[in-house]
């Protein structure tokens, strides 16, 4: 059976970023999360991960599109 959610640390090694970096995205909501247990460790849903990541490629689509560098360069 797949996880359902996974630790901060999952995210940043997926993601790349350092640990400090993944608590950011949660913390500003940029990343939904949630705390759990009685030290409230933050989880995060696979499936909002996968959200996360699909929004940064359409925010990134944009802002090549959009630039002027960007434009002619197709896709």
């Amino acid at each position: 059976m797949a996880k359902r959610f996974i630790q901060l640390s999952e995210v940043s090694e997926v993601l790349d970023i350092s640990a400090a970096q993944a608590y950011a995205l949660v913390r500003s909501g940029e990343l939904p999360a949630i705390k759990v247990g009685g030290r409230g460790q933050w989880r995060v849903e696979v499936s909002e991960l996968e959200n996360y990541i699909q929004r940064m490629y359409t925010d990134t689509r944009t802002f090549v599109s959009s630039h002027p560098f960007g434009q002619g360069i197709e896709e």
